[in-house]
């Protein structure tokens, strides 16, 4: 097989040296198709820049769509609301049309709402229901299909999910959703152990992004959205040997 391989190289294109041929016959196996969520800032913006530029294929999703994302080529983006369950069928489309597998999903996309739990509305737990919880479901369902062994599930949760951790005023809405992602996760874990598809939780601390701010404004964190989303990066590619149905706690900080 490799002197075939090479026979063709020598034919086809002898400019390219052989070290690189080596590396597109030996790393090309080992690029990916990733779905991140929450591609239009901060962490999940930062993780479709750093799978684009390592070469593997990435599905950035979120309402609105960067111009450097756009114009990645290794990067398709999708303009979608994941709190309606309707405009998830453009993803469902793309993957049986485009990828026919799906190696990770990075469910990072979030919503937060800071508000006394007095004054939180049934409409405003379910508007963070819908993102923080059923879009997770929703589109772990889509991509059901397309996974196989090996495929890993990273659910981007928070500290303020973790039964026992400090909780904070105002965020009964958002920490319970993070509770909830947690159980779903390790519920998925255990249904799909068979299949060899692994579910793994991420609760963050404190990482300088909006969200942050509109949560805790004035507060500086210790870690930037780049030097998170490199953590993530790794734990994607290579979590999943390690761990199933497991919730890592991120944080070196409180909050």
């Amino acid at each position: 097989m490799i002197l075939k391989v090479f026979a063709v190289f020598n034919e086809v294109e002898k400019s390219i040296s052989l070290e690189m041929l080596f590396f597109v016959i030996f790393t090309k196996k080992t690029l990916k198709n990733i779905i991140v969520t929450g591609t239009s800032r901060g962490i999940g913006y930062a993780l479709a820049l750093q799978f684009g530029n390592a070469g593997h294929q990435v599905l950035a999703i979120s309402r609105k769509t960067p111009k450097e994302l756009l114009e990645h080529p290794n990067i398709t983006c999708l303009s979608v609301d994941l709190s309606q369950e309707n405009e998830m069928i453009p993803i469902e489309k793309f993957l049986s049309s485009t990828w026919e597998k799906v190696d990770a999903i990075i469910h990072n996309a979030g919503a937060l709402l800071l508000k006394p739990f007095e004054n939180t509305s049934r409409q405003d737990f379910e508007n963070i229901y819908n993102v923080n919880v059923f879009a997770v479901a929703n589109l772990t369902q889509i991509a059901l299909p397309y996974m196989s062994k090996g495929s890993h599930v990273v659910t981007i949760s928070s500290m303020g999910g973790i039964q026992g951790s400090m909780k904070f005023a105002g965020l009964a809405a958002y920490s319970s959703s993070k509770g909830a992602v947690i159980t779903l996760s390790e519920l998925l874990a255990e249904e799909y152990k068979e299949r060899g598809i692994a579910f793994n939780v991420l609760a963050l601390g404190s990482v300088q992004t909006e969200m942050l701010a509109e949560a805790f404004p004035g507060y500086e964190a210790p870690l930037t959205a780049i030097e998170m989303a490199a953590y993530i990066y790794n734990f994607a590619l290579t979590g999943h040997q390690f761990y199933n149905g497991k919730v890592l706690q991120v944080s070196s900080t409180t909050p």
